[in-house]
């Protein structure tokens, strides 16, 4: 049946997310792949498989998102929807997203509903897995001609950055980790963090849309703490990090690096850092935040933790759940800010050009 027919339920689940190497001999092939047609010079590749090549070659992100998918299995069979079943692919890696729809196809599934690791908006937090979805239909017309007849309907669920769950699960990430400062009644500085991108980028989707969406989340959290009772809702800052890129092109600031060492400078004794911007444990976290940043608060005599990311809480697996199941059937928010078919963009428009 056309999945634009009578039956409007979904019949499978795409999980799909960036891709990571799992063996030394892969790293560079994957570092060219993320880089392809930027110009990235061989030396920097090679400057960052190094610290790939720390964690024995393997990023952290595929076993940790398989471990989300069997989390979410769980969740969607308490809910009823054991015959959801779910697939993981990826945009730069094994299980390649063209590979995986192809599997899909033939497994008889024409209605999938796809669900991307990045809670943002933005082009590379929404727009690029949109693309990722529109590149495999398009690979699956080739290598399936009967889809062209017979075809399929992929739907991004949307962002959910501002999802109650999801910023639960944070608050209760940055409670954790003020109880193992050395002094967790003492003052302390709290830090967020997300990933920067030239401030050209962000000003050109929803003229900062992304910028916009963690300020809001980074305030949301720090409004649901309380430290002595009172609000911290002003006493936090959000800042950026793993950027790349030659230095002339201005990217989202300010870098946490260089925070750090002003907050140093200014008397604070002991830092939180909250990777908000961040799903679960990318490179990104277990190298720029846990080696390169932690050596620097050392550094600066600074005492320094770093709280988890959401993957980790069965809130944010539930939360996966309950999206899906919430548009399982065909229903739910179809305007919802990242929420399109395949791959046409966002329904809201909102990861638009400004």
């Amino acid at each position: 049946m056309s999945p634009l027919g009578n039956d409007s339920r979904f019949t499978a689940v795409l999980f799909l997310s960036f891709g990571g190497p799992e063996r030394t001999v892969d790293v560079l092939p994957f570092l060219e792949n993320v880089t392809r047609g930027r110009g990235v010079p061989r030396g920097r590749l090679d400057e960052v498989a190094e610290h790939y090549y720390h964690f024995g070659g393997a990023s952290p992100i595929n076993g940790l998102n398989r471990d989300m998918i069997v989390a979410l299995r769980t969740g969607l069979a308490e809910r009823g929807r054991d015959d959801l079943p779910v697939y993981f692919g990826n945009r730069n890696w094994d299980p390649y997203v063209e590979d995986v729809l192809v599997q899909i196809y033939r497994d008889g599934h024409r209605r999938i509903l796809v669900f991307a690791t990045s809670a943002w908006g933005g082009y590379s937090g929404c727009t690029q897995y949109h693309e990722d979805i529109a590149r495999a239909v398009a690979d699956l017309a080739q290598r399936e001609p009967g889809s062209v007849d017979d075809p399929v309907l992929l739907r991004k669920l949307p962002q959910y950055w501002a999802e109650e769950a999801f910023l639960d699960a944070e608050t209760d990430a940055v409670r954790r980790a003020v109880a193992d400062l050395p002094d967790p009644d003492g003052e302390f500085r709290l830090v967020f963090t997300a990933h920067s991108i030239p401030t050209r980028a962000d000003q050109a989707i929803g003229g900062g849309l992304y910028s916009r969406q963690v300020a809001q989340a980074s305030a949301a959290v720090a409004r649901r703490l309380t430290r002595a009772g009172a609000e911290a809702g002003t006493d936090y800052d959000q800042v950026w990090q793993s950027r790349s890129g030659p230095p002339e092109v201005a990217w989202l600031e300010p870098d946490i690096a260089d925070h750090l060492r002003v907050l140093a400078e200014s008397g604070v004794e002991q830092v939180v850092v909250a990777p908000i911007g961040f799903v679960s444990d990318h490179l990104e976290v277990v190298w720029d935040l846990d080696n390169e940043l932690a050596d620097l608060a050392t550094d600066l005599g600074l005492a320094y933790v770093r709280a988890d990311t959401v993957g980790t809480d069965p809130r944010f697996t539930d939360l996966v759940a309950a999206i899906v199941d919430r548009y399982a059937d065909g229903y739910g928010d179809l305007d919802a800010p990242g929420c399109g078919d395949n791959g046409a963009g966002c329904r809201s428009g909102c990861c638009g050009p400004s």
